[in-house]
């Protein structure tokens, strides 16, 4: 009798100014199981931003061709920009065994659970909506405007918490990081995501 693994998807999502990236980053590097997927958008980078490592960066026209092509899992118009995760960089890796982490809106990750594709669900959750608003301004990336329409939206997004396997609320960075270790611990040993191939007799 052998056992084959197959990969799990991981999607973690939350509002703008929670800190799932800072999470995520910090869960890769304490983790060589983990794999980043790099989702496409049409936004600009920011400051610091590599195109193909933090996203594929692409026009409105070349993002409208995949759409017509099926080449998303998800897509959705976020904050007046489009984002879109590559089937190219999910299906793969997956299929090798590999854990795939997914950052995404929540549009996007509401998608994806919805699609019955198989995937663990965690939403980040920051400690308040005033926390919320004074990281969106502190890390002076935004317009007052655009700070304003993230904390809007936010709103909704929050609503849409309980539609998550998991929720995590990020008010300690460490403990946060260590509450995600924990689900991925757990997820990892799940009978979902083993095949056992029993010899004929």
């Amino acid at each position: 009798m052998s056992e084959t693994r197959k990969g799990m998807l991981l999607v973690i999502s939350g509002p703008s100014g929670t800190g799932k990236g800072t999470i995520i980053e910090q869960l890769m590097a304490a983790d060589a199981g983990l794999v980043f997927s790099v989702s496409a958008t049409t936004r600009a980078p920011r400051e610091g931003e590599i195109d193909g490592k933090h996203y594929h960066f692409m026009t409105v026209e070349r993002y409208n061709e995949l759409v017509a092509q099926d080449a998303f899992v998800e897509h959705a118009q976020v904050h007046g920009n489009f984002y879109g995760t590559l089937k190219s960089e999910v299906e793969q890796r997956l299929a090798r065994g590999e854990d795939v982490v997914l950052d995404i809106d929540v549009q996007g990750a509401l998608n994806v659970i919805r699609s019955g594709i198989q995937c663990v669900s965690i939403f980040i959750l920051p400690p308040s909506l005033k926390i919320l608003r004074e990281r969106l301004t502190g890390r002076g990336t935004e317009t007052a405007e655009a700070v304003e329409r993230r904390l809007h939206n936010a709103i909704w997004e929050l609503s849409q918490k309980d539609h998550y396997e998991y929720k995590v609320i990020n008010d300690d960075l460490d403990e946060a990081v260590r509450c995600l270790q924990c689900i991925i611990a757990a997820e990892r040993h799940s009978s979902a995501y083993y095949s056992v191939e029993v010899p004929e007799e």
